[in-house]
Formats: C-alpha cells, structure tokens, sequence
C-alpha cells in the first residue's frame, strides 16, 4: 500500500488481552485505575480506542509486547514449481518468489505442478484452515485450456458432477461425486477455453472431470479465490490489503451447501495471454455479456459478473 498506512483502531481492553496482559474484565479494571497510557496520556474511559500498530501503549510505565502480526501474500504461481515449503527432489518451490527476510508463510491449498495462477501464502494459521474447510465452500476459479470442443451433453455433466479418483493413480482412494460446477465458455476455438469455478479441492480435480468426459486438459489458470483476484505477472507477489483480508474472513465462515445444480450465467472471461491475467479489483477479468457468448472476447474491458451466494 502507498502513502501512509491507515489506522487500524480496536478497542484498547481487547489489545492489551491480546498482548497477554490479563482478560478482557482484568483489562477494563486497570483502564479504570488509570494504570494504562496511550502515546503518553492516561487513558480511562471504557471503550477507548488504538492502533496496537502505531500508538504506544503502557502499563505502569511498560510498554506492552503484541504478539507479530500475521502475513498475508499473493502470488501468481508460474508452471513447473511446486506447491510446497521445501521438495526432497529438489525442485524449486513457490517459497523461493517470496522477497528476502519475509515471514515463514506457508501455502493455502495447492496448485499441481503444470498449473498457474493465484496462490495465496500466510502464517495466519487459523484462516488458512477456515478457508480450506469443506464446510466453508469458498470458490476458486479458474480459466482452463482443452484439447478438443466438449459436446453440451459433457458440458453439462460437469456442471451437475461426475466421478472421479478422489487420489493419485494407484492409490485405491476411491472414486467420489464432484459438487455442482460452473462452467463457462469462454473463447470458441478448436482447443476452446472454459472459466470452472469449483468450491472442494479434490486432486487434480479439473483435469480429471474433463478426462471424465473424454478431454485432455491442457492448461489451467487459478485467477480468482474467493474475494481475491489475481493482478500480478508471474512470479510475483505482493501482501494483501487488509480489506481482502477481512474479505478472506468473511468468505471462510462455514455456511449450508447450495442444493441443485450450479449453473453459469453466460459471459465471456479472457483466456490469459502471457504475462500477468490482467483483473480488475472486485472479480476475474470480465467482458460484458454478449448474446453470442461464444464470441471472442475483445480484452481490455473489465466488469463483475455476479457471484452466488454461498
């Protein structure tokens, strides 16, 4: 963020529990003896606000100690790197795009080695498991390259769900019903892109409802997780706003499955080309709906298409 950070304010008896000090209750005792300074002045009243970020905050004179703030980064993962901390093959990792002296973060979910596209990394491990829950439903979406045109009947199959291997080849995991889908296309061409926005993360999941129904997929691109939109080039990153990550939270909130079938509403989302997948700041790169939606998409314009409620 540029310019001065803004101000973060919470309520001065949750700060100093939070600091480890005492309760809440013991908090507001010790406001009311008068024992705790904010930027020098004495501060009594209840309800009483700071930033445990920029103001000095004491008690009988000592300064208290916040626990570190957690981190929170984007990166657009490029192909060929693993999802991982550390790979005993050696392979690099999506930690080596992190800059230099950062926080030990770790990655949300996964993206498979030939995949792309947004990856979300935090040492906030309290939301990195509400987000990963399949109580929380969060969409991911992505824009998905295959090898030959789908027939509407295999269309909509995926959007209604298919079985698949719930593990690796081998692994006798089992084969499971994929959750309703959206599926959305998005450039007609003889190997035509599809935007596919799923809410559980199975293995490989998108490549294999597609060889379900008999087609290779060639390319996958995470652009979007849950409020987040990918709007850097590959290989890059940078640390989240805090309001994404008040909208990480509410998007984690466990919340009923949808009964029915997911089904998209017509529109047209640009492939990526190379480089960065250009997004706007509310949603996935969008053009506005055409009545041809098979149309390729003149790129450059960039609108919201809505969201379901989830």
């Amino acid at each position: 963020m540029n310019g001065q950070a803004q101000r973060e304010e919470q309520r001065l008896q949750k700060i100093l529990a939070a600091a480890g000090i005492a309760s809440r209750r013991k908090a507001e005792e010790l406001i009311l003896a008068g024992r705790v300074r904010v930027n020098g002045q004495p501060v009594t009243r209840l309800g009483s606000k700071a930033d445990p970020l920029q103001d000095h905050i004491r008690i009988d004179g000592r300064p208290i100690k916040l626990p570190a703030r957690p981190h929170y980064f984007m990166l657009n993962k490029p192909k060929g790197v693993v999802t991982t901390v550390s790979d005993p093959e050696g392979r690099p990792t999506v930690m080596k795009f992190l800059p230099g002296g950062s926080a030990r973060v770790f990655p949300v979910g996964r993206l498979d080695y030939q995949s792309e596209g947004l990856l979300l990394l935090t040492d906030d491990g309290a939301l990195a498991n509400a987000l990963t829950r399949a109580a929380s439903r969060v969409e991911k979406t992505y824009l998905v390259k295959v090898s030959g045109k789908p027939s509407p009947g295999s269309l909509e199959q995926l959007r209604q769900g298919v079985m698949i291997e719930k593990g690796r080849r081998g692994a006798h995991a089992g084969r499971v019903m994929t959750q309703p889908t959206r599926v959305t296309l998005t450039r007609n061409a003889e190997n035509p892109w599809y935007e596919v926005v799923l809410v559980e993360g199975i293995n490989r999941e998108i490549r294999k409802m597609f060889e379900e129904v008999g087609h290779f997929v060639e390319k996958i691109r995470r652009v979007g997780f849950g409020p987040l939109v990918l709007d850097v080039p590959p290989g890059e990153v940078r640390e989240l706003t805090a309001e994404e990550v008040a909208g990480l939270r509410k998007a984690a909130r466990p919340r009923a499955p949808q009964r029915g079938t997911l089904r998209a509403t017509p529109h047209t989302t640009a492939p990526p080309k190379s480089g960065s997948a250009k997004t706007g700041s509310r949603g996935p790169a969008r053009l506005n709906q055409a009545a041809d939606p098979v149309r390729p998409p003149r790129l450059g314009r960039r609108t919201r298409s809505p969201r379901p409620a989830r």
